[in-house]
């Protein structure tokens, strides 16, 4: 196992000192009950943190809501699991013979996970500040490129980042029903989130226009900043 941990330390920019937690971080749920997830826990609120604080400092001037939504953008499934593949880590996934014949080395909650667990296991091994040096290490060209004029962004979009950014469910929509002819009809949806018992229903001229009118009106509910221009603010 030796040889494979110093191709992933190398990769990492980083060598474990106890190589027993790089091998935990990389063991998937499907090898059995000694497996990543507990790291996983770990390195999530550990990568939440060193995002958070480097975007706090990068955008003195940028509003809560505004660092949530950046925040949300670095840390979610799809940017872990691209940072992973810039790894290979694919190469090193420690899986159940199932989840290996089923692809699980490609998958990208399975990599993503992974590279929480091995934050987790680096913050174990070597402490805050190397941790924190080797995340921003390899998020650097991406928090190079981010900006408080990006583009703006539809309601949907903001309220999934804002549930994200907040550990909690992603938003359900349901249609209720669909009135009137084919080129004149109205969509009745409701958007459902934990944080309120009460779903939120809005009418539109299509299935889309309808649910982001109910984002749109759930994100006022939560208080959260609205970056989209309506009723002439900004």
């Amino acid at each position: 196992m030796n040889n494979p941990l110093l191709k992933l330390s190398q990769r990492l920019g980083y060598t474990f000192k106890d190589e027993s937690l790089a091998i935990l971080a990389l063991t998937h749920r499907s090898k059995g009950g000694h497996n990543n997830e507990r790291l996983e826990f770990l390195g999530d609120s550990i990568l939440n943190f060193i995002i958070a604080e480097d975007l706090f400092r990068r955008f003195p001037q940028a509003k809560e809501g505004k660092l949530s939504r950046l925040r949300a953008r670095m840390v979610k499934g799809q940017t872990l699991a691209a940072i992973a593949r810039e790894f290979e880590l694919g190469d090193f996934l420690l899986l159940g013979s199932g989840e290996s014949k089923s692809g699980g080395h490609r998958r990208d909650s399975i990599l993503a996970d992974t590279v929480e667990a091995l934050i987790g296991a680096m913050y174990l091994d070597g402490g805050q500040a190397v941790v924190n040096e080797r995340v921003l290490s390899w998020y650097a060209s991406r928090l190079a490129t981010l900006t408080l004029e990006d583009p703006i962004k539809d309601p949907k979009t903001r309220l999934q980042e804002y549930q994200q950014a907040n550990h909690s469910s992603l938003p359900k929509y349901r249609v209720l029903s669909v009135e009137g002819p084919t080129n004149e009809q109205v969509f009745t949806v409701e958007c459902c989130i934990p944080e309120h018992d009460t779903p939120v229903i809005a009418r539109g001229n299509s299935r889309r226009s309808a649910e982001q009118t109910a984002a749109s009106e759930l994100l006022q509910l939560l208080n959260v900043e609205d970056d989209s221009p309506r009723g002439g603010s900004a």
